[in-house]
């Protein structure tokens, strides 16, 4: 800039003289003095015009430069000006250009491969700014949290989303990973890092649904002991209990009978026990047919009544107006039903409410009771085989309601809320 008010200041002392010249000349007409003036003006032109060509313009060609990077237009180049110096600095400066637009390009082009894999991905992945805001969640991490794209979880904390995986989430330290299992039998790996984009740390949080992987691993653990066990249990009952009806009929009219009798039920108890395990791994395919909801539900709840009538349970029915159809196996479901009920009366014990609610949108069966609730603890180890809370419970009430609801496709939870109703909810 001050080289270019120089040349401005020249060039108007240049103007000055040639006035003060040209005023000599008109009064003084002398030969010589006039050639003087004539050469001093040639020679004054020559060196404006030399000092723009070699300073002036390429340092506008560099002040243009300077504007396309801040403007950060790569796609423009400088025109050579015909110097040596100036045109090694123009080659240079094309030559990054060339090179900051190939960079942006790749890097457009890797955000977008980027971008494309996260769509993609079966993980949840959820980034947020450095403040802990949702900054973007992928197609999986909606579908994980059971939300649609019009419920964006763009600009809110995590805190704020309806969802115990959310909760969950937020108590999982950086750079570190853990399992979760949630109280609808979903089993999650979730790993909490961070990268680093302009200077700021970006959290995010990778979630990775296990529950199906889990579901067949324990599936065919169980399965073969339950094989292994029923086996050797019926080989080994049904020989005794042979045995033991002889002796029955041998000391018939002796103080021994009764002890035989009473071995021989246990024989019969200890087939039925292995028998309960042995049907959850034969649950059958369901058959589906269109049912009305609020008739299964009296109906379970019919079979359940004296049982309630006998502890001063009450249940309470809060149906939907219009009946909701779904299509269900209801033989299989009507088992789910009342192993349910038989749940929330022995959390209850006696004196207590069981309320049972439907609805139609969603279609929806909910059924609450009074008892004493689900710790954390217990809640951790819902829906894992053979885990009981109860001192002589099999731990396959709950595995056969999971297993039944997932063969109709149905999702579920089971938790007990602030106000103190313990809640098994049924979206089908």
């Amino acid at each position: 800039m001050r080289l270019k008010g120089l040349f401005w200041i020249l060039t108007l002392l240049l103007l000055v003289i040639l006035v003060v010249m040209a005023y000599f000349v008109f009064y003084a007409s002398s030969f010589y003095v006039f050639i003087a003036v004539e050469v001093l003006i040639f020679i004054t032109a020559i060196y404006l015009f030399v000092f723009y060509r070699r300073i002036i313009r390429p340092l506008q060609i560099i002040g243009d430069g300077m504007a396309l990077l801040k403007e950060q237009d790569f796609s423009s180049r400088l025109r050579r000006v015909g110097q040596t110096d100036a045109d090694r600095i123009v080659d240079v400066f094309n030559k990054m250009m060339n090179q900051l637009k190939n960079e942006r390009l790749y890097l457009r082009e890797q955000n977008h491969f980027l971008d494309l894999l996260i769509n993609a991905s079966p993980l949840g992945v959820i980034i947020l700014d450095p403040d802990g805001t949702i900054q973007a969640a992928n197609p999986a991490a909606y579908k994980i949290f059971g939300l649609k794209y019009s419920d964006s979880m763009t600009g809110k904390k995590l805190t704020r989303i309806a969802s115990p995986l959310a909760t969950e989430l937020t108590l999982i330290k950086k750079y570190d990973s853990q399992i979760i299992r949630l109280n609808n039998a979903s089993i999650y790996k979730c790993t909490h890092s961070s990268f680093l984009d302009r200077g700021f740390q970006h959290p995010f949080h990778l979630i990775e649904s296990l529950t199906e992987d889990v579901f067949k691993a324990e599936k065919k653990a169980y399965e073969k002991v339950i094989r292994m066990i029923a086996h050797e249990v019926n080989n080994t009952t049904a020989g005794i209990t042979s045995t033991l009806d002889t002796l029955l009929d041998t000391f018939k009219d002796t103080e021994l009978h009764d002890v035989l009798q009473i071995a021989v039920e246990r024989c019969y108890s200890m087939s039925r026990f292995i028998t309960d395990f042995a049907d959850v791994v034969r649950i059958p395919e369901p058959q589906l047919r269109e049912e009305d909801l609020n008739q299964l539900v009296s109906s379970g709840k019919r079979f359940m009544e004296n049982v309630c009538r006998n502890q001063n349970i009450r249940i309470v029915m809060e149906l939907s107006d219009h009946p909701p159809v779904v299509k269900i196996d209801s033989v299989l479901f009507e088992q789910v039903l009342v192993n349910i009920l038989k749940n929330s009366v022995e959390a209850i014990g006696k004196d207590g409410e069981i309320y049972i609610r439907t609805s139609n949108d969603p279609v929806c069966l909910e059924i609450a009771d009074t008892g004493k609730g689900i710790d954390k603890e217990t809640k951790n180890k819902l829906f894992s085989p053979f885990f009981s809370t109860k001192p002589n419970g099999q731990g396959l009430g709950l595995i056969f309601i999971r297993e039944v609801l997932n063969k109709h496709g149905y999702t579920f939870s089971l938790q007990t809320d602030e106000d103190g109703l313990t809640r098994f909810r049924i979206r089908m």
